[in-house]
């Protein structure tokens, strides 16, 4: 098996862009936190990310239509310039709440685009028998530069200044920018028709059908959807309960550091993928993958201890990774190249759409109720997505990757 220079530079590119994001999510709550206490306005911050989801079908058209390579290369751009503007308000104090609200929605935007077309490009630089490998190196370098590498360096960099935490990954988005102009060839979807020969809201149209339509890509999409509210719902708010004066009581550096636990979980995850899916099946793999984060958010509800927390961390980032590598190398195996883009724009419509209201209910939620009744409600959310498994079935999976070799 040979992966191919294409995809070793896909991968540091992969690897640039994820620790940016790795010290950006642990730098934006802590400012955050510095302009307001209030739950549900800090909780305001990851809504706003999250919320360009919900243009996802319009990034999956722009992914078929558009060379993916080069959609990748401006994303980065555009983050550097959306970043580097940040670094230079908090610097002169012109930072506030409506500020972060603004990067927030531009950095979604930008990553709704970005990933959608990169799950997009992976089949085309990659054989369809090696996805499954492919994927796993890539969670392994995207999870350690984003959850091991980037929180605590974010940390560490938050406490010598929040001007400079911004900084950094407005330089890393840049050197991934670099890493994928070097890719060679062409990327637009095989099979796509001349610009302007289909309507947006047609092909847009084409793809949710196609999601909506298949046996095993609605409910994994449906059960993602509401594992994912159930996410966002805690982390919307888990700094009020890590940094103090929280319950837990960290530091930023310590906060940073905490988090990077589910980076150490997620990189053992990337390696157990490939020999669970084979010894365990795929969907046995996932019913493990739910009951395993379900278990871990029960853990926020019942102890502040760091290192139970950590545990619970580093076993939902396993969960996570395992999810991941099995559902996206099944999904680009079950559909034809040209539908790529719009396929994983309308599953993470469905998928990642729900995370702003996730964000939103945790706000409310710990606003009400408190920071641990947050977490047990999301708990529950998370177990009853097993209800799903109903339809997802070794043998449905089993008929639709014979029915739908992607041959463009």
């Amino acid at each position: 098996m040979k992966l191919g220079p294409n995809f070793h530079k896909a991968l540091v590119a992969s690897g640039f862009a994820n620790l940016a994001d790795g010290v950006f999510q642990v730098a934006l709550p802590l400012l955050a936190v510095q302009l307001t206490r209030s739950p549900l306005l800090i909780a305001g911050v990851n809504i706003a990310a999250r919320l360009p989801w919900l243009l996802a079908l319009v990034a999956g058209a722009l992914a078929d239509r558009l060379d993916r390579r080069q959609t990748m290369v401006r994303v980065n751009l555009v983050r550097t310039v959306v970043l580097g503007g940040l670094a230079l308000a908090v610097a002169t104090d012109l930072a506030n709440l409506p500020v972060l609200y603004a990067v927030a929605l531009l950095l979604g935007l930008a990553e709704t685009l970005f990933d959608t077309s990169a799950q997009s490009l992976l089949p085309a630089i990659v054989a369809r028998e090696d996805l499954t490998t492919a994927n796993s190196r890539l969670f392994a370098v995207e999870l350690v530069a984003n959850t091991f590498v980037g929180p605590p360096l974010g940390g560490l960099l938050a406490a010598a200044g929040l001007a400079v935490a911004m900084g950094v990954p407005a330089v890393a988005y840049l050197a991934g920018a670099g890493c994928l102009a070097l890719i060679a060839g062409s990327f637009r979807a095989t099979g796509a028709g001349p610009r302007g020969s289909t309507r947006l809201r047609d092909e847009i149209a084409e793809g949710a059908r196609f999601v909506w339509r298949h046996p095993v890509l609605r409910p994994l999409a449906i059960m993602l959807g509401a594992q994912n509210m159930a996410f966002a719902a805690v982390f919307s708010v888990f700094v009020l309960f890590a940094v103090e004066p929280g319950p837990m009581g960290l530091s930023k550096a310590g906060y940073g550091i905490l988090l990077a636990t589910l980076g150490a979980g997620s990189l053992l995850g990337t390696w157990l993928a490939v020999p669970a899916e084979r010894r365990l099946g795929r969907v046995r793999t996932l019913v493990l993958s739910v009951v395993l984060n379900a278990a871990s958010l029960v853990v926020f509800a019942l102890t502040t201890g760091p290192v139970l927390v950590a545990t619970s961390l580093a076993v939902s980032g396993l969960a996570i990774v395992l999810w991941n590598v099995v559902t996206v190398s099944l999904r680009q195996r079950i559909t034809p190249d040209r539908l790529l883009g719009r396929m994983n724009a309308a599953y993470r419509l469905v998928g990642w759409g729900t995370m702003p209201i996730g964000a939103l209910l945790g706000g409310v939620l710990a606003e009400a109720l408190g920071l641990r009744p947050t977490f047990l409600v999301a708990a529950g959310i998370t177990l009853a997505t097993l209800v799903g498994f109903r339809w997802v079935t070794a043998e449905a999976v089993a008929r639709a990757e014979a029915a739908e070799a992607p041959t463009g």
